[in-house]
């Protein structure tokens, strides 16, 4: 038993001795506490609607209820000119950007029926308003829909209320998103190949590790190369990432040679 901790021990790394060199985008994540927990908007969000509250019973006896899109909310505080986002500003276009239709034909990182929020930013004005003081206020929000690997924009005008244009892409992939994070640790925690993973993690804190929530995770974006592995092929049309992860108040665990395809919801090893 001795020899198998040992070996598994060597994945164990102290502080900040992990380093990701180049362009890559990091996405710094501290859990909540409950494991699934996503204050991002997509999926299953930390904050209930009343209507998932009003079905708590219901979903209690083993009843599932289908989802809704919500009307968009009030107006609420109100940002100027090139100002951030306000919480409500927030809100309410992500509301609108998600219109019945693309929730109904899409699906969140969980499988679930609507897109995977991934950014809600403040657009730049068109050229023609740059020096307009009362140019429109608008957002951009982005989604992932795994239900065929797109990334679609929308830009709504904060003003009107109105989505003024829609992008949809494929192939393109933007940093992860809290959500997606953690999803990609519960999947590595289930997997035959998330084995060492809680070796190291048992050596190191003397528990058992079985949810994301015992964890500090990173999370990198992966694309395929010259030398991927075949099982790891379709990353970058999929949605693959490479975790980075730490023990809470414990040391990192490298775990960079198994890479998560959230597309497909399988691991697999490189290099």
């Amino acid at each position: 038993m001795r020899t198998i901790v040992h070996r598994h021990l060597g994945k164990v790394v102290a502080g900040a001795a992990i380093a990701v060199a180049g362009t890559a985008v990091m996405v710094g994540i501290t859990l909540p506490g409950s494991a699934g927990a996503d204050d991002s908007g997509g999926g299953n969000g930390a904050g209930q609607t009343s209507q998932q509250a009003g079905q708590s019973q219901d979903q209690a006896q083993g009843a599932v209820q289908p989802g809704v899109v919500e009307d968009a909310p009030a107006e609420g505080d109100k940002g100027k000119g090139r100002d951030p986002l306000t919480d409500d500003e927030t809100e309410r276009v992500e509301k609108l950007a998600l219109d019945r239709q693309l929730f109904r034909s899409s699906e969140n990182v969980e499988g679930d029926k609507g897109p995977q929020r991934i950014t809600v930013d403040l657009a730049e004005p068109d050229e023609s308003e740059l020096d307009d003081p009362n140019a429109p206020r608008r957002a951009e929000v982005s989604f992932y829909d795994y239900k065929d690997d797109s990334l679609v924009t929308k830009t709504v005008n904060l003003d009107t209320g109105k989505v003024e244009g829609t992008d949809t892409q494929h192939g393109v992939q933007p940093p992860l998103s809290r959500a997606e994070t953690v999803e990609a640790a519960q999947l590595l925690i289930a997997d035959r190949l998330g084995a060492g993973l809680k070796a190291d993690f048992k050596d190191a804190t003397g528990k058992e590790l079985t949810t994301p929530d015992q964890l500090l995770l990173n999370s990198m974006v992966y694309r395929a190369n010259a030398g991927t592995p075949a099982a790891l092929a379709d990353c970058g049309k999929h949605r693959c990432l490479r975790l980075f992860v730490k023990a809470k108040d414990g040391p990192w665990i490298d775990s960079r040679d198994l890479v998560v395809d959230l597309s497909a919801r399988k691991i697999a090893k490189v290099g």
